[in-house]
């Protein structure tokens, strides 16, 4: 059965004008992506954020108001308006694209109303530590939606739906402070302690009446905007048994199994294996561990260990529930996460993830049309041609030539569905040089030449599919069938 390989576009950057157009932008896009090959895109959070048109979702104040209501300052949000985004998503599934809502459950921000509460101020580097004897704060922990006016739901958020805050009105201080009489979940991740904290006004998800709330958002959500799936924010900051229990009541209230990504962000595998055993209801996790593998080498002034580029990573370890990534808009520079791979070897990257049999590659909005705010160029013409590269040749068995620090190589057989299929692969992050490497009898007797354009001369493969596969210094090639049908 002919089968096109799966690819993911992060469709949204941090730095993205706030012109409230991303949505009406998404409809000109649709029938390019599909032509590329790319089968899912991933849209930015849709609600109200406290920040208005500036807020780029993750300041959630109403996950009711997909940009309806005039609530903090605007009706529309950074992205555009309801109808819009509605439109977005209908726009892109009608070309076969997926399409993944970003939810974040995590915290709310932009509270309407102060209320005075008793709290202990907690360490910062160990959460499960007091700094002192409790004290009364005034927190910003009253949410109303007055703009809303009830419409869809009638539930407000108070101090008690909350287990802490990030700052005290009445001392004007900064911090972590957890309320008189709450905990901080033992189901989250164990850094600092316990990250149950992350920003803003965390939401307590052992409140029953907040888990009853967000289910029936998470049912009114799908519903509505028929999404094909979602990406989870910050679950190593939630207790893990809610969206364990959120996910499976929303595939039962359905009936079918809504496909699932999840963003923990560690660098620990085992912990992202953990997760994954835990709540089988979390088709895929980012794999964290190699987006660092990426940034070290990168930094390596080629002294990297090329041939263990994919060791300790989620990839390696769980390949089919793996999204592979270079970067995204946490990890872009100014970010809290900031980890950006260097611009040299961000095709280097790319070419990993989206050249090989295993894993779902993801491509991010900054690569593909480049950050001014930060100076960082558009890689779109090499992305444009690994897609095409990825959708009409990356099939067949693979091979690994993994066997010397700096350069490193694999090939694909090709498959009898892919007329053409099949490629090598070969990159260094140190000196130029050759490779012997087989691609098999699909392109056996056959001319490739670098589709990167970085080598010039064709490679020559022979009756049993043999040949020598070029590289330059600190690049990347890609060999493929030179008279292939698809103009690549």
């Amino acid at each position: 059965m002919k089968e096109t390989n799966r690819t993911m576009m992060q469709y949204f950057e941090w730095y993205m004008p706030n012109d409230c157009n991303l949505w009406k932008n998404i409809a000109h896009k649709t029938e390019d992506f599909k032509k590329l090959g790319i089968t899912d895109v991933w849209l930015p959070p849709a609600y109200k954020g406290s920040g208005g048109t500036y807020d780029t979702g993750y300041g959630v104040y109403d996950l009711y108001d997909l940009g309806e209501f005039d609530q903090k300052g605007t009706v529309r949000t950074k992205y555009g308006t309801k109808d819009e985004y509605l439109k977005a998503i209908k726009s892109l599934q009608a070309n076969g694209i997926n399409v993944l809502a970003d939810i974040v459950l995590n915290h709310r921000m932009g509270a309407d109303e102060q209320e005075a509460v008793i709290a202990y101020k907690i360490n910062p580097d160990n959460r499960n530590e007091t700094l002192g004897d409790y004290q009364t704060i005034s927190a910003w922990t009253k949410f109303t939606f007055p703009g809303r006016n009830n419409q869809y739901n009638d539930f407000k958020l108070d101090w008690s739906h909350f287990t802490s805050i990030d700052y005290d009105d009445i001392s004007k201080e900064t911090g972590i402070y957890r309320f008189y009489g709450k905990h901080f979940s033992d189901e989250v991740d164990k850094e600092r302690g316990n990250f149950d904290y992350l920003m803003g006004a965390d939401v307590d998800f052992n409140n029953v009446d907040v888990v009853k709330n967000l289910t029936d958002w998470g049912k009114w959500y799908y519903d509505l905007t028929k999404v094909d799936g979602f990406r989870l924010d910050a679950v190593k900051h939630i207790r893990s048994s809610f969206f364990k229990n959120w996910l499976s009541e929303l595939n039962r209230h359905f009936n079918k199994k809504i496909y699932t990504i999840g963003e923990y962000y560690s660098v620990n595998v085992d912990a992202l294996l953990w997760y994954l055993d835990y709540n089988e209801q979390v088709d895929a996790l980012f794999d964290v561990p190699l987006h660092i593998n990426f940034l070290t080498a990168s930094k390596g002034s080629g002294f990297y260990d090329m041939a263990q580029i994919f060791q300790n990573t989620l990839i390696d370890r769980r390949p089919s529930k793996t999204i592979t990534f270079v970067d995204n808009h946490d990890t872009e520079p100014g970010q809290a996460l900031e980890s950006w791979v260097e611009q040299w070897f961000r095709p280097l990257a790319y070419a990993m993830i989206m050249l090989r049999e295993k894993g779902i590659p993801c491509i991010f909005y900054g690569d593909y049309y480049g950050v001014p705010e930060k100076n960082i160029p558009s890689i779109k013409d090499f992305l444009d041609k690994m897609l095409l590269v990825r959708k009409y040749m990356a099939y067949g068995d693979e091979h690994d030539y993994f066997d010397h620090h700096d350069i490193i190589g694999w090939t694909r057989e090709g498959d009898y569905y892919h007329q053409d299929s099949g490629l090598a692969c070969i990159l260094t992050d140190g000196p130029g040089g050759s490779k012997m490497m087989n691609v098999g009898k699909n392109l056996a007797n056959s001319v490739l030449y670098d589709c990167t354009g970085n080598v010039k001369e064709p490679v020559y493969v022979d009756g049993d599919g043999n040949g020598i596969f070029y590289v330059n210094g600190g690049s990347v090639s890609v060999w493929i069938k030179r008279d292939n049908m698809y103009g690549i």
